[in-house]
C-alpha cells in the first residue's frame, strides 16, 4: 500500500546543504523550493545565473546560485571550485529530451552528455565532499531501453528523441546500480538512490519548438497535465529519498498506475537495469569519456 507523503515530512533542516542540478524549472525547481522553504541551504546549480537568481529570490530562504552546465566538461570541472565547502546531500535532477541530434563541446551525444556522462563527472569530482546522499534522477522510461555499447553516442542508425532519452535514463540506472555497489564495497557513510518523478509535462519542454514535433509536443503536455503529475509532485520521490528510512540504492518511483501520477513509493525497476556486468562496464566508459573516477 503507497504511504502518502507531504513535504512535512522534510522538518526543519536548517543546517543542510544541498546541491540541486537543473534547479530553476519543472521537477528542479520545486526540489529546491521545498528544501529552503524547510531551512535547508540549496546551492542551485544553474545553466543561467540570471534565470537562477530570480527562482532564488522567488524562493526565499537560504540560496545560493553556481554556474553548471552538464553538457560542458570544462563547466563540470570548474563546477567544485566555484563554492566552499561540503554538501550533505548531491541531487543530480538536471535532464534533458533534445529535439534533434547534436554534440556536446566534448564531443558526447548531448542528451547522454547531459543526462548521464554530465552528472557522472560531477558526482565523482564533488564526492569527496559528500558527507550524506546522493540522489540520481533516473525515470520508468528505461523499462522501454537497451544500450549498444558499440554505439553509445547514437552515430549509426537513426535518431529519434524519445528513445535516446530513455537509453540516457536506463544507463543513468545502471550507474545508479553500479554506484551503490562500490560505496557499499567500501563501506562508504554515503548511500545512493534513484527516482522517477512520474510523467511531469514541464519536463518534456526541450522537445520541439516548431513544426509536426511542436504540435505533437503540444498534445503531450495536455495529456500530461490530466494524467500526470505537477512538479511538487514530481519532486516528492527526491525528497522522499531524504526523509524516509529506506534501503540504500532503493529506486523511488510513483504509486499510480503506470508511474503517471501519484504519491512516491518503493518502486521496481526494469530487469535489464539490474545487470552489474553491464553496469560496470558502463562504469567504465564513462571513466574513459570523461577522465574522471570515483575516489571512494
Amino acid at each position: 500500500m503507497a504511504t502518502t507523503w507531504s513535504p512535512v515530512r522534510l522538518g526543519d533542516m536548517t543546517g543542510q546543504r544541498i546541491i540541486v542540478t537543473g534547479a530553476t524549472n519543472g521537477v528542479g525547481l520545486a526540489t529546491s523550493t521545498a528544501l529552503a522553504r524547510a531551512g535547508a541551504q540549496v546551492i542551485l546549480a544553474v545553466r543561467n545565473l540570471e534565470l537562477g537568481a530570480r527562482r532564488a529570490a522567488a524562493m526565499g530562504g537560504d540560496t545560493q546560485v553556481v554556474k553548471l552546465d552538464l553538457a560542458d566538461q570544462s563547466s563540470v570541472r570548474a563546477f567544485p571550485g566555484l563554492f566552499d565547502g561540503d554538501v550533505d546531500v548531491l541531487i543530480n535532477n538536471a535532464g534533458l529530451v533534445a529535439q534533434h541530434r547534436s554534440d556536446t563541446v566534448d564531443g558526447f551525444e548531448n542528451t547522454l552528455g547531459t543526462n548521464f556522462l554530465g552528472p557522472f563527472a560531477l558526482t565523482n569530482l564533488l564526492f569527496d565532499r559528500v558527507r550524506s546522499k546522493i540522489v540520481n534522477v533516473g525515470s520508468d522510461a528505461h523499462k522501454s531501453a537497451s544500450l549498444a555499447f558499440d554505439d553509445l553516442h547514437a552515430r549509426t542508425g537513426r535518431w529519434s528523441s524519445f528513445p535516446v532519452y530513455a537509453r540516457s535514463k536506463l544507463a543513468v540506472m545502471l550507474w545508479g546500480l553500479e554506484l551503490d555497489r562500490r560505496l557499499r564495497a567500501a563501506g562508504s557513510p554515503v548511500t545512493t538512490y534513484l527516482t522517477h518523478p512520474g510523467w511531469v509535462s514541464s519536463n518534456l519542454s526541450n522537445v520541439a519548438d516548431t513544426g509536426v514535433m511542436a504540435a505533437a509536443h503540444t498534445v503531450v503536455q495536455r495529456v500530461a497535465n490530466v494524467i500526470g503529475n505537477d512538479i511538487d509532485a514530481g519532486a516528492a520521490p527526491t525528497l522522499y529519498c531524504l526523509t524516509e528510512p529506506i534501503p540504500p540504492g532503493s529506486y523511488v518511483g510513483i504509486a499510480g498506475r503506470f508511474g503517471f501520477k501519484g504519491p512516491p513509493t518503493l518502486s521496481g525497476r526494469a530487469p535489464v537495469a539490474c545487470d552489474y556486468a553491464a553496469a560496470q562496464r558502463l562504469w567504465e566508459f564513462a571513466e574513459r569519456e570523461t577522465g574522471t573516477t570515483l575516489a571512494v
